[in-house]
């Protein structure tokens, strides 16, 4: 069976390009298409070994970022990609929509979904670029033919897969479609080794990439006036401006870590004393699951996919609401709870990296074996 893979872009090493990695695992000889590639990127480097085909608007869209602008050229992007000679075509696709490239009548197309593209359905965003009118009028221009376009390709998808139940529930709504649920890979029994003898040390911590819509700044605000450390692991992404307004915000409180590696980010979740998640409306969270791998009891918001992998009072902490005393009640309530570190780790237990690739192979063999 031929297989090809489709990604947004290959930039950024996120959830989303993890979920890409172990796709390619899974199919070591399927190429992967995409939009652009930033050579010598995080996501770059871990994707190495496959061989990756861009866009003919590859070197424009790399241009100063222009990708979040001229998202618009999504139907020229996909467009020209003809992907008929494949069986099979995996599409990992949020909010670069990532559909609408051409198959053959036998072509079984998989989408797994990260989310409906956000800009597109009033959700908060990674990078608030609607705060100037004129581009706010550009938007609203652009995102009444973007979801055109995003529903007519979606109705070309002959199965979807969503990352977790928060997001079927948008795919059902936007696009009418019925999904499969299958939580993306988490490596739970690599962080639970690599945390089994490490000593809890006085800090919390936040890992998300440095954009809007993740908390950041609540966080750092409330760190800084209850003068807990705060450390922050993650890169900046596309026109955020996060990063700066962390740095203005920082004390001697808050350390901002940059991109770490798998192995300093476990050791990392592991010493911590609590993490913070604070996204209003988190697609899901794989980082949640990674820092329970550790033992790490969590403090989020009560809302998103948070809801489906964190147990209150067992793993962690529920908030529902942003505000200092919310924050300082919830880490209160994390430094004086005796919390279990089996019993976090084995919740975390039900998002591993074996348990995606058995669920996801089982998906694809009773999709696609021919009788």
């Amino acid at each position: 069976m031929k297989v090809a893979l489709v990604h947004d872009y290959i930039k950024e090493f996120g959830g989303a390009e993890r979920v890409l990695k172990t796709l390619s695992e899974m199919y070591p000889s399927a190429p992967i298409y995409t939009a652009f590639r930033v050579r010598n990127s995080t996501a770059d480097k871990e994707l190495k070994n496959s061989k990756i085909i861009e866009s003919w608007l590859a070197p424009l869209l790399k241009i100063w970022r222009l990708y979040s602008p001229l998202r618009f050229l999504a139907p020229l992007i996909w467009g020209s990609f003809d992907l008929s000679k494949y069986d099979l075509v995996i599409t990992s696709c949020s909010w670069y929509i990532t559909r609408g490239f051409k198959v053959g009548k036998n072509t079984k197309v998989i989408a797994y979904c990260h989310t409906p593209p956000r800009w597109l359905y009033g959700y908060e965003m990674s990078v608030g670029f609607t705060k100037y009118w004129p581009v706010k009028i550009y938007a609203l221009i652009v995102s009444h033919f973007m979801r055109i376009y995003d529903f007519k390709t979606a109705q070309k998808v002959d199965y979807w897969i969503a990352n977790s139940k928060n997001v079927a529930d948008r795919i059902m709504k936007y696009y009418r479609k019925e999904s499969t649920v299958i939580y993306p890979p988490i490596e739970v029994e690599k962080i639970i080794r690599a945390s089994k003898n490490i000593k809890k040390e006085n800090y919390y911590l936040i890992v998300a990439r440095l954009v809007g819509a993740k908390g950041l700044e609540q966080a750092s605000i409330v760190a800084k006036k209850l003068g807990f450390e705060l450390r922050i692991v993650g890169e900046s992404h596309g026109f955020s401006d996060v990063e700066s307004k962390l740095k203005k915000i920082s004390g001697g409180n808050i350390k901002l870590m940059g991109q770490v590696s798998d192995v300093k980010l476990y050791e990392t979740l592991g010493k911590a004393k609590g993490f913070i998640a604070l996204a209003k409306e988190e697609d899901f969270g794989m980082t949640l699951i990674e820092v329970q791998a550790a033992g790490t009891p969590v403090i989020a918001f009560n809302g998103g996919g948070f809801k489906e992998s964190v147990i209150e009072g067992k793993t962690g902490v529920f908030i529902n609401e942003i505000t200092e005393n919310s924050l300082k009640k919830a880490i209160n309530k994390i430094e004086t709870t005796l919390w279990n570190k089996e019993t976090i780790q084995n919740n975390a237990k039900k998002f591993s990296k074996e348990r995606f690739k058995k669920e996801m192979l089982q998906f694809v063999n009773a999709r696609t074996t021919r009788s």
